[in-house]
């Protein structure tokens, strides 16, 4: 089983230093920030490449970080076969929410980029079906966004209860 530090230094060895940081905790989970333009060619070689083989996407999350005004997502991925597990972090600007999706390498993020675009406005190019999934299609806004403040009305009803 490889460790964080060995699947970092193969990482950046395929890749560069310059788009990516490692983030030790000394309690929870320990991550590899990746820029946003590189997150799909990572996500592949991750899948693909012999030794690592993350085969699988456990989770991927949106998440909004008010006070740099920037949004995240967390990429918790495992490896079937050699049983190791990744966390890696793309964090990009709020007012420029964009980055290549993963759900053509694994199938699971097709909902999970779906609802971080209908809850935080993450838009995830080359997405095949990139709408809503939870709130309706017209819904004005992003709910889990921390400056979102809720519409008075929703097709004549009041919305605050």
């Amino acid at each position: 089983m490889k460790t964080l530090n060995d699947i970092f230094d193969q990482i950046t060895e395929a890749f560069g230093e310059e788009d990516f940081e490692l983030s030790e905790q000394d309690a929870g989970d320990s991550w590899i920030t990746v820029m946003p333009h590189r997150i799909h060619e990572v996500a592949k070689y991750l899948r693909d490449e012999q030794g690592l083989r993350f085969d699988s996407l456990m989770c991927l999350s949106g998440v909004h970080y008010s006070k740099e005004e920037m949004l995240g997502v967390t990429y918790h991925l495992y490896s079937t076969e050699f049983r190791h597990r990744l966390t890696l972090k793309v964090i990009m600007p709020q007012d420029d929410a964009r980055l290549p999706s993963v759900e053509q390498i694994w199938k699971t993020a097709d909902w999970h980029e779906r609802e971080a675009y209908d809850m935080l406005g993450i838009v995830f190019e080359g997405h095949p079906d990139m709408r809503r999934i939870l709130c309706p299609d017209d819904w004005e806004g992003h709910p889990l966004r921390k400056d979102y403040k809720e519409q008075e009305q929703y097709q004549n009803m009041k919305v605050p209860y």
